[in-house]
């Protein structure tokens, strides 16, 4: 069944009842988010933006959230060698955020920003110049080591994800953009070295999100970009974020615009998430192989708040389909793939 309802109206995305107005999909953020809409406990409301930028031989992630009764302010540093992977991740928790971090309620312009003693971390918005600009300054980042960048990512007019999904229980939804291909300039200073983003070839990706998540979730995702003949191409594939009768998350983006896929399935080995995976597609438009080089695990168990998650980078190979059928062909594109179980 195609999965593929596209939503283009300008509207408010909830309903005076606080349930979506109009689940599907879209290329930019025609749905107006506010978090006063919401009938749900502030508790229960999950915001964050989430950055990756990758670059030769390294990345990069950030990541601002109020998690209702959690704050989890992070920042992740990944280098992959022949002679060895390694990455770190230092996270600041924040107890009872509710709100009072004051994420945007739009992706398309404003400041977030996270600051302590610590950690430093703002992300901006330039919208009339087309740029995003990620700073941080974290203090004692791996030991005694602090890390500090000042990344530029080029956003021209181009197609990114939105979705908006329900959950069977009442006033749960998601509601989140992927924008992907995003040309990646600046640097990471870390342990004496400098890191530098080449935007010829390197490139950042925005994961946003707002909305009510049930307690118990599974989730799978995966998104990784490269250039292909000259042009920005790119993915994000994933499932698990709700009732997906509407719309699914899946699309390939190739010079700036969005091809709609329908299922996209994760085929992970039982025994290790090391070993090979294969993704399949029900309309046989993204069929890949995915060879993992690290896996970035992480698990929480505080009793009531569970997170077990391995966010695996490797190396995706195969071929993906574009609305007009041309076939593009990738081989050993840098990138991850996600299963994350979560109780919050």
């Amino acid at each position: 069944m195609s999965r593929n309802h596209e939503v283009t109206t300008q509207q408010d995305l909830l309903d005076e009842q606080g349930e979506l107005r109009e689940p599907g999909w879209s290329r930019k953020q025609v749905q107006r988010y506010d978090r006063a809409a919401i009938k749900a406990p502030a508790w229960r409301i999950k915001e964050w933006d989430y950055y990756i930028v990758m670059g030769e031989g390294f990345g990069v992630a950030f990541t601002i959230s109020d998690l209702g009764y959690i704050g989890l302010q992070s920042v992740s540093l990944l280098l992959f060698d022949e002679n060895g992977n390694w990455s770190h991740t230092e996270s600041v928790l924040n107890a009872l955020p509710m709100g009072r971090i004051k994420l945007p309620s739009d992706s398309s312009e404003g400041s977030t920003r996270y600051g302590d003693k610590r950690l430093k971390l703002r992300f901006d918005v330039y919208k009339e110049k087309g740029v995003r600009r990620i700073r941080c300054d974290f203090k004692r980042f791996n030991g005694d080591k602090d890390l500090s960048c000042d990344i530029l990512l080029k956003q021209p007019e181009m197609d990114s994800m939105v979705i908006a999904t329900p959950w069977d229980e009442k006033h749960a939804f998601y509601y989140n953009q992927k924008i992907n291909c995003m040309r990646a300039a600046g640097s990471v200073e870390y342990d004496g070295k400098v890191y530098l983003f080449n935007p010829k070839q390197d490139l950042g990706t925005l994961d946003w999100g707002r909305g009510v998540w049930t307690y118990d979730n599974t989730w799978y995702w995966g998104s990784g970009n490269t250039i292909v003949n000259g042009k920005p191409f790119g993915f994000n594939i994933g499932y698990g974020f709700g009732n997906t009768s509407a719309a699914t998350e899946n699309v390939i983006f190739y010079d700036g615009k969005a091809h709609k896929l329908d299922d996209v399935e994760f085929h992970i080995p039982e025994n290790s998430y090391m070993d090979k995976w294969i993704f399949t597609s029900s309309d046989g438009r993204f069929e890949m192989e995915f060879q993992p080089v690290m896996d970035r695990c992480a698990c929480m168990d505080f009793k009531v708040i569970i997170s077990d998650q391995h966010q695996v980078f490797g190396k995706m190979s195969g071929k993906a389909i574009l609305d007009d059928g041309t076939v593009i062909e990738i081989k050993d594109v840098l990138c991850f793939a996600e299963k994350v179980h979560n109780k919050y």
